[in-house]
């Protein structure tokens, strides 16, 4: 015993890395995936330049990981190594030395330790953050070419990791805009630029769905008070459950005229005021903002440091702080039922929820609707590939590009959905997680990875007249749809389905022209009933089963006169 209190005395930092990085691995090994986690392993079956939710950093991870560990470990394993990494390069950036008080004090925030194993983009989006600012404060002091060229791969790697660290590059750029006139720090720029160009290309390729979904696609509820109150709470709580305040304080209240604590100070508050304005919009999710809690614990600690009454809270907090982690490390670690269905997680019954429907599909193939989660769930754990039918009454996601759905036309499968039950030989599956309803196909016919775009302004949609659009077809596409609409014979293959937030007010069954190099034209049977007013649309394509169209374009705002 004496042997090892010499070893943590003596050697305190690796201690604390060591135990930080074992305590993760276990818990990556114990937890059951997320949604999102599970969808993201799928990214990593289909390597690739982009996805249309995110760039592709997360499936480079995830399938580095699983190669080593085919489990949940495996798909966490670099989340755990990055953020371990990431605690030791903020250590390293610290403005004041205080290595006891930087232990305690991240230790008190719980997102660092149980949301840093999650297999999600923000782990190494916070990861190339941290080791952004560590490679900008070497580029300030040494100014070389070199360092300018380091800078703009650790850049490529933000963007690579999620399309926030934008913002990082944007708001350091406001805190020193001498460096519009430092040609090394051009050299960055023009290195990010060139790594990050294969992932443009990729979004030139399928049409910028990544650009089209965040910036128009997402049907944005009214305004609402409570989309603020609930960012800025989320934001207090994420910075740590009993310590957020005062960090978020002492962060704030730090002055200094060095080049790098003002990048972390532009940084900090551009972040959390970009996402305070996005409210106004619709809702933020609380994870958004996770990279300004790299500039929160730097400035946060070096303005503690110099306060000794606030450096006696953080250690007064931190038992009641651990205390609380810990009891979120055992419920993710345990399956306690319960707890379970009242808080309705992800992290538990996914086995015996995929046990209960691969029992019941009798080998057939498993297609969900309107969802990325569940077939991923189900792929993960099953090992069976799956799929999900996006339908206009949803949005679009990666499963809409995979190949898996034009592999599976015409093969009979097991369809699981939870508005199937009203349809004639539609089955009830018990599951851990309530009744399931699912219907067998004989002859699946699904075709939401055809691709068409709608003019952003197209003239015609009057009250009480039919509409005509112009569409574009994705040149990948253009046979398989003039081969479908020369053999369906159906009046009603293609529809046009008018929203208000997500309630559908109106389908307008088309009619289509023969398509003219990569243009189709499109004519509702019937005239539009809406009151003149703003509504959201979208084209789908009939599918086999009754009444569901996929969505075959992104979804347009749209002005009835």
């Amino acid at each position: 015993m004496n042997v090892l209190t010499s070893s943590i005395r003596s050697r305190p930092a690796a201690w604390f890395y060591i135990g930080w990085l074992i305590i993760n691995l276990v818990q990556s090994y114990g937890t059951e995936l997320l949604h999102d986690e599970a969808y993201y392993w799928v990214y990593s079956q289909y390597p690739a330049w982009g996805y249309f939710d995110h760039p592709p950093m997360i499936a480079v991870l995830i399938k580095l990981g699983y190669l080593i560990f085919p489990n949940e470990l495996g798909v966490r394993l670099m989340m755990a190594l990055m953020n371990t990494a990431t605690l030791w390069l903020v250590h390293q950036l610290l403005i004041k030395k205080d290595d006891l008080l930087f232990y305690a004090l991240t230790a008190s925030m719980g997102v660092l330790q149980i949301g840093g194993i999650l297999a999600v983009p923000d782990i190494p989006l916070t990861f190339f953050t941290t080791l952004f600012f560590w490679q900008y404060k070497r580029f300030l002091n040494q100014n070389s070419w070199l360092q300018g060229l380091l800078l703009g791969i650790v850049m490529a790697g933000m963007l690579y990791s999620k399309y926030h660290g934008i913002l990082i590059i944007l708001f350091t750029l406001f805190s020193n805009w001498k460096l519009v006139l430092n040609a090394r720090a051009w050299v960055a720029v023009l290195a990010g630029v060139l790594l990050f160009f294969p992932h443009l290309y990729w979004q030139y390729q399928h049409d910028f769905p990544s650009v089209s979904y965040h910036l128009k696609e997402r049907n944005a509820p009214a305004f609402e008070f409570a989309f603020t109150l609930e960012y800025v709470a989320g934001q207090i709580l994420l910075a740590g459950p009993l310590i957020g305040f005062l960090l978020l304080r002492a962060a704030n209240r730090y002055k200094t005229t060095d080049l790098l604590a003002r990048a972390l100070q532009w940084s900090m508050w551009g972040f959390y005021g970009f996402f305070l304005i996005s409210t106004l919009k619709g809702r933020v999710e609380a994870n958004w903002t996770v990279p300004a809690l790299i500039p929160v614990i730097i400035l946060s600690h070096a303005w503690i440091t110099e306060n000794l009454s606030q450096r006696k809270w953080i250690f007064k907090l931190l038992v009641p702080s651990l205390v609380l982690v810990v009891l979120v490390r055992v419920y993710m670690l345990t399956d306690i039922s319960g707890l379970t269905r009242i808080f309705k997680d992800e992290m538990h019954g996914n086995r015996e929820w995929v046990k209960a429907i691969k029992e019941k599909s009798n080998g057939l193939p498993v297609v969900f609707l309107n969802s990325y989660q569940r077939p991923s769930k189900y792929w993960f754990y099953s090992g069976d590939t799956s799929f999900a039918i996006n339908t206009t009454y949803y949005r679009r996601n990666n499963y809409n590009f995979w190949p898996i759905e034009k592999e599976w036309q015409s093969r009979k499968v097991l369809v699981v959905d939870k508005d199937l039950g009203t349809i004639d030989n539609s089955f009830e599956i018990p599951t851990p997680r309530g009744i399931t309803p699912a219907l067998v196909i004989d002859k699946l016919q699904s075709f939401s990875h055809i691709r068409l775009s709608l003019s952003d302004k197209s003239d015609g949609f009057k009250k009480g007249q039919p509409v005509q659009l112009s569409v574009q077809v994705d040149k990948h596409s253009i046979n398989e749809l003039k081969q479908l609409l020369k053999n369906s014979g159906q009046p009603n293959q293609l529809v046009a389905d008018l929203f208000v937030g997500k309630s559908m007010v109106q389908r307008l069954t088309l009619t289509a022209s023969p398509i003219q190099e990569n243009t189709l034209t499109l004519t509702s049977t019937e005239n539009i009933s809406l009151q003149p007013g703003e509504y959201i649309m979208k084209l789908g394509i009939a599918t086999s089963l009754p009444n569901l169209y996929s969505q075959n374009s992104p979804a347009i705002v749209i002005e009835v006169n």
